[in-house]
C-alpha cells in the first residue's frame, strides 16, 4: 500500500467528518439563539446594515429553506437505515439538547451522516485494498471492510457523545460562579426571574453556553411558564445530576417560603468545593499519565543522548582490537 492512497483514503475521511460536523455546529439555524438576537439586537436598526446585506441574507435564508427541505424529505429514509425507528429519536433529541445542538433538523442531519459514513468508508475501504491487493486473504480483506462500516456507524455517537461531555463539563464549572451572583441579585432585592435573566445577560462574555440556557429560561418565565416548569426545563436540557438537585432545592425553596439566597450560598459552596475536588483528582492522575511518554519518549531518546557516544567509542575501540 502506497503512501499516496493512505493519504488519498485519510483525505476523504477527514472531509467527510468535516461536512458533518460543520453542518451539525454551523450551518443550521438555532431558533433559540436566533429569538435571542432578534430580542437583543434588531438588524434594521444597525446604520451599516445596507441592501447588499440584506440581499446576502435573503439569498442564505432560501438556501438554509432548500437545505432544510432536502433534509425533511431525506430524514425518514436515512433514520430507517440508520436504526432511528421507535423512541430512539425522542432520546436522541434529548442527547442533542445535552450537546447544545437545537435546529429542527440535528436529528435528520445525525441520521445522514451516520448512513453516508457507513455506507462510503466501507466502500473506500474496499476500493483502496483492492487496488492494493492487500491483504491476500479474502476473509482479512472482508474484516477491515466490516470494521470500516462500524467505524462510520458509530463515529457520529462518539462525537455527539464528546459534545455532550465538554459541553456540560463546561456548565458544570461555571454554575457555581452563576449561583454566586443570583445570590447577590436575591439579596439586592430582584426576584428569583429577574435575578436570572440579569446573571444570564451579565454572563454571555465569561460563560456564553451558561448565559443561553439562563437566557431561554427567562424567554420561557416571560412566555408564561411557571417558575417551576421553566426551572424542570432548565434542568432537562442541562443534564446534570447536580443541577437538578439545584432545581429541586429552588422549587422547594419557592414551594415553602424558605431563603433563596442561603439555599444558593450553601449549594454554591458545594459545588465549588466539587469542582475543586475535580481538579485534585485530574492532578492526582497526571503523574501515573505522564509514566507512558516519559518511558516510550522521554527515556530512549535521554539513553540516546548519554549513551551513544560511549557506545561509538567502545566499538571502534573494540575493532581496533580486533
Amino acid at each position: 500500500m502506497t503512501s499516496a492512497t493512505l493519504i488519498f483514503a485519510a483525505l476523504v475521511f477527514a472531509l467527510v467528518l468535516t461536512l458533518s460536523l460543520a453542518v451539525l455546529s454551523r450551518w443550521l439555524p438555532d431558533p433559540g439563539r436566533e429569538r435571542l438576537t432578534r430580542l437583543t439586537r434588531l438588524n434594521t436598526q444597525n446604520p451599516n446594515f445596507g441592501p447588499g446585506d440584506a440581499a446576502q441574507a435573503s439569498a442564505w435564508q432560501r438556501a438554509q429553506a432548500r437545505l432544510l427541505s432536502a433534509l425533511l424529505w431525506l430524514g425518514p429514509w436515512t433514520a430507517g437505515l440508520s436504526g432511528g425507528e421507535g423512541d430512539t429519536p425522542s432520546s436522541l433529541r434529548l442527547r442533542f439538547g445535552h450537546a447544545g445542538w437545537r435546529s429542527p433538523v440535528a436529528l435528520q442531519i445525525y441520521f445522514i451522516s451516520k448512513t453516508l459514513l457507513t455506507l462510503l468508508l466501507p466502500t473506500l475501504a474496499w476500493s483502496v485494498l483492492n487496488a492494493q491487493s492487500w491483504p491476500a486473504n479474502s476473509m482479512l480483506r472482508m474484516a477491515l471492510v466490516v470494521a470500516a462500516a462500524g467505524v462510520g456507524y458509530y463515529l457520529p455517537d462518539a462525537v455527539l457523545k464528546l459534545r455532550v461531555q465538554r459541553r456540560q463539563l463546561e456548565l458544570l464549572n461555571a454554575f457555581p460562579d452563576a449561583l454566586d451572583l443570583l445570590r447577590l441579585c436575591v439579596q439586592a432585592g430582584l426576584g428569583l426571574d429577574a435575578a436570572i435573566e440579569r446573571v444570564g445577560r451579565e454572563m454571555r462574555f465569561a460563560r456564553p453556553v451558561l448565559s443561553e440556557e439562563f437566557a431561554l429560561t427567562g424567554l420561557a418565565l416571560r412566555a408564561g411558564s411557571s417558575r417551576a416548569e421553566a426551572l424542570r426545563n432548565l434542568s432537562q436540557r442541562v443534564g446534570l445530576k447536580d443541577i437538578d438537585a439545584l432545581v429541586s432545592m429552588l422549587i422547594q425553596a419557592d414551594r415553602f417560603g424558605t431563603s433563596v439566597s442561603e439555599s444558593l450560598t450553601v449549594y454554591a459552596d458545594a459545588l465549588r468545593t466539587q469542582r475543586r475536588q475535580r481538579a485534585e483528582e485530574a492532578a492526582a492522575k497526571l503523574p501515573v499519565k505522564l509514566l507512558f511518554p516519559l518511558i516510550f519518549c522521554v527515556f530512549p531518546s535521554l539513553l540516546t543522548v548519554l549513551l551513544g557516544p560511549v557506545v561509538v567509542t567502545l566499538a571502534r575501540e573494540f575493532m581496533k582490537v580486533g
